[in-house]
């Protein structure tokens, strides 16, 4: 998964650094105030890609004293400053240079070369937008593309995904307020559409916001992903009940699994540790994301002891 997301990530990456550049020239030589917004827009997210693959770097150094679970929860965190900047930077200056030109308007100069600057965005921001959507519906399965976004535990794949939705739709906004704007002479609608593009990130960063946050407090695993851990306890023989499940995702293929159990009674400690082993073996194979499984036996007749595994 990790591999994907870094594809994802440099593609979105090398596209918006390029789009970036084109737009600023753009917005200098014509003084369009959309295209301004624009270039902020892919600066903005040029940045974000960085901060992402960043992320992803310290996400998958090793477990330490300090952090016995590893620190793969670095990813939520760094997604989240992602949905932070969109809002703050590319919303915000959006939004205030659209106002801007609203109560000043200037006059577009040369919008043909806008129009081949955004022709140019909206194929190099289109191909990006496809390879992040061809990744993101081959990670999401069976589920539904809005489903696989409440549900993933991997946010950089809907992140980017995001990221390049926002993008075409602003391209579309900066193209048809360009247009407005020479065609009838009414220049605040440069103005205007600077301030729509600002209200999409807006909303784009408040969603991703609001999806990333459940990871980062701490978000259990998929239901199927319970069921299953579940039954294959259930099926022990030696388990007599569960009496509880915990699971917490502490990275997107690391899941902590806590579980509580009344064994049968054994003869000893060491028969209770190879029914408790064999268990773990069962889960960690039918489940590879659950690097840490802790049991706990209950209401043992000859041992009551907490026995943990992992």
């Amino acid at each position: 998964m990790a591999g994907s997301s870094k594809k994802v990530i440099y593609a979105a990456l090398v596209g918006n650094f390029l789009i970036a550049c084109t737009k600023f020239v753009a917005a200098v030589i014509t003084g369009s105030s959309a295209m301004f917004s624009e270039g902020i827009h892919s600066l903005v997210d040029t940045g974000n890609q960085v901060l992402l693959l960043y992320g992803l770097k310290r996400s998958s150094r090793p477990a330490d004293t300090r952090f016995p679970f590893g620190h793969g929860k670095e990813i939520y965190f760094w997604s989240f400053v992602v949905a932070i900047l969109i809002f703050a930077v590319g919303s915000g200056v959006s939004i205030y240079e659209g106002v801007r030109h609203i109560l000043h308007p200037v006059p577009i100069e040369n919008p043909s070369i806008n129009y081949i600057v955004l022709g140019l965005g909206i194929l190099f921001e289109g191909a990006a937008w496809y390879f992040a959507f061809t990744e993101f519906s081959r990670a999401k399965g069976k589920w539904g593309y809005f489903e696989a976004v409440r549900r993933g535990k991997d946010p950089t794949l809907f992140v980017v995904l995001f990221e390049d939705s926002a993008a075409m739709l602003g391209l579309l906004v900066a193209m048809a307020g360009i247009y407005l704007a020479d065609h009838t002479g009414l220049l605040w609608l440069d103005g205007l559409a600077s301030v729509i593009i600002g209200l999409i990130l807006g909303g784009t960063a408040i969603w991703l916001a609001y999806e990333t946050k459940g990871l980062l407090i701490g978000e259990s695993a998929n239901q199927a992903v319970i069921a299953g851990i579940r039954k294959i306890a259930t099926e022990t023989p030696q388990v007599e009940r569960v009496n509880e499940l915990l699971t917490m995702h502490m990275g997107p293929d690391f899941v902590l699994v806590n579980l509580s159990a009344k064994f049968t009674p054994q003869n000893s400690v060491t028969e209770l540790e190879k029914v408790i082993a064999d268990l773990d073996h069962r889960i960690k194979a039918a489940y590879p994301q659950a690097k840490r499984i802790f049991v706990e036996a209950e209401s043992l007749q000859a041992h009551t002891a907490p026995s943990e595994h992992h």
